[in-house]
Parts: C-alpha cells; structure tokens; sequence
C-alpha cells in the first residue's frame, strides 16, 4: 500500500554523454566522455558514459587525467544549447503523465505522481512506461527513485536507482530502516564532506544514528558541537534523515522579475581599466538587451568584482541608483563605469557582474533635454532585431574586437560552454 504522495526523482543517465552518444551511433560500443576543449586536450570531463566510467574516468578529472586512463576515450566538446533542447523534451514527456512536474537540474525532474495511478497504472509500471519513452525519444536511459516526499525520492535515485539493472527503487517507511538507515551520513540529502565529518566526530556515522536518536538529544549534541545557533540546522537534519519532507512538487512557474544580470568569468587577470571598460561595456550591452527582451528597464544598478584567489577573496559589489530607469546601453555603460572606477582598488580582476533591480515596465520612460531617447531606442530595438535572427555576434561594437573583448566568443557559448 503506497503513502498518500508518490514522487518521483527522475535523473537521465550520463546525461551529456548520452545525448552525444544517441547523436553519434557509431560510438555506441566505445568509451565516450564530454569535455572542454577536444583540440587542446584542455578542461575537466562534465559527464562519461558508463563504458567510460568502467575505465575508470570520472566527471569533473581533468582530461589529460582522463585519457591517461583510458587512452580510447572519445572526447566531444560539450554542445549545451542541445542539452537544453533534450531536458525541455524530456519534461514534456513526463507532462504527459502529470502536471506537477519541477526540474531540479538539467537532467533531474521531481514528479508528484499520486494523482497519475489511476489512469496509467502502479508507480513502477509508470516509471517503466517514462523510461520507454525517454529512452525512444532521446536515447536517455532514466533512473527513477520512488517515495513519499522528495528527499526520500532524491535519496532513492542517488543510492540505489542508479545501481539497479531496471533502474527503479522505492524508498518508503517500509523499507527505511533497513535499506536507507543504513547509509553513511555522507549519503544524507544536503550532507558535504565538513558537516558529514561533524556528525562522524560526534558518534553519528550513519543516517539511522541521527534518526533514531530523540530529537531533542539531537539538538542538544549539536549545540556543543556547533553552538546554539544549531537549533534549525538539527531540525531539517533529524527530519532527512526520518524521511519527513513536506514540501511539495512545485510545477515550473515564472515569477515576476525581481533583477537582470549578466556575470562572466574573464580568461585571464585583467590589470587595466582599459581592458576592463572593455567587457563592462559588453555586460551593459547584454543587460539591456536581456531588459528590453522583457519589457523591463531598471533604476538601480550594481557593479561588482571579483579576483582570483579565493584564498584572499578581494573585490567589490556596489550599486547607485540612476536619475531615471533605462534599459539603454549608452546609460548603462557610463554608470557601470564611473561605479568601477570609483570602488576598484587596482587589484587583478577575473569576474565581472552588472546587475539592474528596481525594475518596471519600460512602456513608459523619462524624456530628456539632451538626449533624443526615442532615436536611442529604436536604434537599439533594431540591434536586438539583428542579433535575434543572425545571432549575437552579427554585430559587436570595435571594442570588443580588442584582445579583451569577450562578446565573440561568448555569443557561441552557454553558460561557459559551447552551444
């Protein structure tokens, strides 16, 4: 007899390498991995298929390491805007069969299956009917955990799903205690290596030492081990590992717009305004474009920085609030640039960020003596137009032809890695 939810978590197996290897048949019975930069054997692997896993290669080694293990490895360089594609496919699918579908990352969905039994049968065999289906749509095998709440579902396909042939298991409160009270604390949903080595010190190696211990003994090893302010922490841990999760399976909504960023991550410490102005610029271009996309235009800006070293973090993050709400470049660019120049310390700079808060609908604007904003907009409504049919690199400013610039070669990227 099943709890009154059901829930899946739904993960797609290798999920980059399977892509590439339904995409690439004749790689079908080789190692294949996915992984930055092919020609210059550079950068980490994002995901190895499971011949490749067999040989030893591992997500996020270096390449190098990689084929040092495995000199046969097939490497392909990352194509992130069709992953997208594949995930978005993928939850239609599973809309298929309900509606309370949430995407936890690109390749795991959460399912609250409870109201799908009776029209397509057990949850086993609708997770069987998914996997069919994913499988011939995608070439994705999917693994499916099964439970009354989501961290038991998460728990289900992480330790146990992932390691069955049929790639199914269900994980409720009759086999919680000898399938899942088992594990070692480091298996427990939200558990690193430093809280995990916490609970290890205090005698608690495993998830059922924390779960059948009285909840209030519970908070009170925490507080001599982490201080009073431990309370909640202990609460949400002692509820995991019990199984006790009442939050529901949320179907993917947009909320209202509260900011419009855009970071980017520079190739190499830059040390000159010169070559900073260059990417602020581009930054503010994207902002406003990503605004006017939207509807939006913004009266608070904010500028931030961000060094190398994260054992001596240095930078900033400062903000200023605009005489009027823009979304045009020109605007944007100035104050980005006046903001820096008057927060930055002359430190070596790798990240860059512009943010725009406070936003509203950009139907309705401010009109100045001395600039012709209606000309100003539609010039750059006409930009936009461009680069939305020819892409965004149709057309860059002369700077970011500079060695600094960033927008060429970000434009055939996503997220860092190539569309």
């Amino acid at each position: 007899m099943h709890p009154k939810r059901t829930i899946f978590l739904i993960d797609g197996q290798s999920f980059y390498a399977s892509v590439e290897k339904a995409a690439h048949p004749e790689y079908k019975n080789r190692p294949v991995a996915v992984a930055g930069d092919p020609a210059r054997r550079s950068g980490i692997i994002l995901a190895a298929c499971p011949l490749a896993k067999a040989r030893g290669v591992t997500t996020a080694e270096r390449l190098g390491e990689a084929l040092g293990k495995c000199p046969e490895l097939v490497i392909i360089r990352p194509r992130m805007q069709t992953y997208i594609t594949v995930s978005l496919l993928i939850t239609e699918i599973f809309e298929s069969f309900t509606e309370l579908v949430e995407p936890f990352s690109i390749d795991e969905q959460f399912l609250d299956v409870t109201h799908s039994i009776n029209h397509f049968g057990s949850p086993e065999e609708i997770a069987r009917q998914i996997q069919t289906r994913v499988m011939l749509s995608t070439g994705v095998w999917s693994r499916v955990g099964i439970g009354p709440t989501k961290i038991l579902a998460k728990t289900a396909t992480d330790n146990f799903s992932k390691k069955r042939n049929d790639g199914v298991f269900w994980l409720g409160a009759d086999n919680l205690e000898d399938e899942y009270w088992p594990l070692h604390v480091s298996k427990m949903f939200m558990v690193a290596s430093r809280m995990a080595n916490h609970f290890v010190n205090m005698g608690l190696s495993t998830i059922g030492g924390i779960a059948r211990m009285p909840l209030g003994e519970f908070k009170k090893r925490m507080r001599q081990k982490m201080g009073r302010q431990s309370d909640i922490q202990a609460e949400y841990y002692w509820q995991t590992a019990n199984g006790i999760d009442p939050s529901p399976v949320v179907a993917l909504t947009r909320p209202e717009q509260k900011a419009i960023g855009h970071g980017m991550t520079l190739p190499y410490d830059y040390r000159k305004f010169e070559e900073i102005e260059v990417v602020l610029l581009e930054l503010a271009e994207e902002v406003c474009r990503r605004s006017r996309s939207k509807g939006y235009q913004g009266r608070v800006l904010t500028v931030g920085c961000q060094g190398a070293d994260f054992d001596r973090p240095t930078g900033f993050y400062r903000q200023m609030t605009l005489p009027d709400p823009t979304n045009i470049t020109h605007d944007i660019a100035i104050a980005a640039r006046r903001l820096f120049q008057e927060h930055w310390n002359g430190l070596p700079v790798r990240k860059l960020a512009i943010n725009l808060t406070q936003l509203s609908d950009d139907s309705t604007y401010q009109l100045t003596l001395f600039d012709d904003r209606e000309k100003l907009r539609k010039v750059e409504k006409a930009t936009d137009g461009i680069k939305n049919r020819f892409g965004s690199a149709s057309i860059v400013k002369a700077s970011s032809l500079l060695r600094s610039g960033q927008a060429s070669e970000r434009a055939i990227k996503i997220g860092g890695h190539y569309k």
